[in-house]
């Protein structure tokens, strides 16, 4: 019996990080703890751990398109998501690989350690052909900065980065207020209205994949059949534990945990 007649099949379509905090590994492991197969395309190389980033080499197009439709003919995904993608050339691939399903973008452009990720052609590039195919979008305080040209900075910073933001023809935006002051607030901009998500802030540096861990638990939830309103609280509740109950790892910004209890 094929996998997808068992359980629910997440992909991931981001970047690598070999010590396993965030990236594909940490999707994978978050889409394994919410019970759903995980399957990825590699769109980029990095050499980091929890101290730094040395160094960023990204996949050429044509094989990160071959990646995704290995696994489009094979094990079609009920939902998928994107973190790290790099250049132009892999988001206009992954633009037009047709992937059928909800998707999540994560719009990751600076690491943890402050290496950028994305230049201004692919902003644009995301910007112009990705957002528009987006289930949602889960930019944090500087991503969404970098996308509408805007300080944000406050919860209505936030809100009026939303409704610019799905301007670009996404579904809904989630812009994520972890680097605010006081408890980490998230805004949810869907169907015409504001939803907020709020957790006490951890005071911790082992936050690293933070956002990738968060956005891969939304999409595996989606991928089961949950509405995207329950999908991103059961998800902000998810990430709140991993970051509290943080492992420890490393002597810099650590991963978090990714056995956290999710549901």
């Amino acid at each position: 019996m094929p996998l997808t007649g068992i359980l629910p099949v997440a992909l991931t379509i981001a970047g690598s990080d070999p010590s396993g905090g965030a990236g594909i590994q940490a999707d994978l492991k978050t889409f394994h703890q919410f019970h759903v197969y995980g399957t990825s395309a590699i769109t980029l190389i990095t050499v980091q751990n929890s101290v730094r980033v040395s160094r960023v080499e990204l996949l050429p197009p044509d094989l990160v398109t071959q990646q995704i439709q290995a696994v489009l003919a094979d094990i079609p995904p009920q939902a998928a998501k994107t973190g790290a993608l790099g250049g132009m050339a892999a988001i206009e691939a992954i633009a037009a690989a047709n992937l059928r399903c909800p998707l999540v973008i994560d719009p990751v452009m600076i690491s943890k350690h402050g290496a950028a990720l994305m230049n201004a052609d692919a902003r644009t590039a995301l910007r112009d052909l990705l957002l528009p195919q987006a289930t949602l979008v889960t930019p944090n305080l500087h991503e969404a900065s970098a996308l509408t040209g805007r300080d944000v900075s406050t919860v209505e910073a936030m809100k009026e980065a939303a409704r610019i933001i799905l301007g670009f023809g996404a579904g809904a935006v989630l812009v994520k207020g972890g680097h605010l002051e006081g408890d980490a607030v998230d805004i949810l901009y869907a169907d015409g209205q504001f939803h907020e998500f709020r957790a006490p802030r951890t005071v911790t540096n082992h936050t690293h994949g933070t956002g990738c861990t968060y956005s891969a638990a939304i999409t595996a939830l989606l991928a089961r059949g949950e509405n995207l309103y329950t999908a991103v609280g059961t998800a902000k509740r998810f990430i709140s534990e991993a970051i509290a109950t943080a492992p420890g790892l490393g002597p810099g910004s650590g991963p978090v945990n990714h056995w956290s209890h999710p549901l």
